[in-house]
This record gives structure tokens, sequence and C-alpha cells, in this order.
């Protein structure tokens, strides 16, 4: 089974940075590529970037130009986040999809972290 570990979260104040890592573990025969969603108080699971079978990334319009999703070389995702604001407060999650990636529609995807807490404050 996959595993997947979310870390980075913290609080910080508006127009601060973070970067978020979501560590991959165990075994799956099948490809997978992952994507960041957060979840919060007044917003559903909301996705905001995902990586695709080609490495290309797809933004929410939320956050586009703030963040950005990469992957190194031992499939650690990370999202960095630039720019914060009081309305990125959420818990973010890491999640796997099996189908082609980039897609920030959380029904594709069918493995989940547990999450890492961002809170952002004036």
């Amino acid at each position: 089974d996959l595993r997947l570990v979310e870390s980075g979260g913290d609080l910080v104040q508006a127009g601060g940075s973070l970067r978020l890592s979501c560590k991959p573990s165990g075994r799956t025969y099948r490809p997978y590529y992952l994507g960041w969603f957060r979840h919060s108080t007044w917003e559903a699971r909301e996705g905001i970037a995902a990586l695709d079978n080609t490495g290309n990334a797809t933004y929410a319009d939320s956050v586009k130009g703030r963040f950005t999703i990469s992957k190194d070389s031992e499939n650690v995702v990370y999202l960095q986040m630039n720019g914060l604001k009081l309305e990125d407060t959420a818990l973010y999650f890491c999640a796997a999809t099996h189908w082609f990636g980039g897609s920030l529609d959380k029904n594709e995807y069918s493995d989940w972290g547990q999450g890492t807490q961002v809170t952002v404050y004036p």
C-alpha cells in the first residue's frame, strides 16, 4: 500500500512563505501522481496543485502565481507557498491518483495523507 506523509505546516504571518513536503512510502505496482489539497472550516476539500504524468503542473486559480508544486528524484513532492494570505489557512493534504494525474478533482485520488496544518495570521 502507498503511504503519504506530509510535513512542513506551521504558523506564519501573512505575506510569508512555507514549503510543504509529501513523502511517499510503501509498495505499489501502479504508477501514481501526486497532488495537494486543502480543507478549511469555510471551504470544502479543494484541489490546489497537481502534477501529471508528463511532469506538468495544474493550479487552482486561488493559488496560481503564489504556489509551486515540484518533485525530486526520490518522488518527494513539495508545495512552495509564497505570499501567504489569511484565506490560505487550512489543513493541507497530499494525495495520489493512479490515473494520468494533473487533476484537481479529489474524486480521482485514492490515497491520502493525514494532513499538515498551515495557519496564517495577520
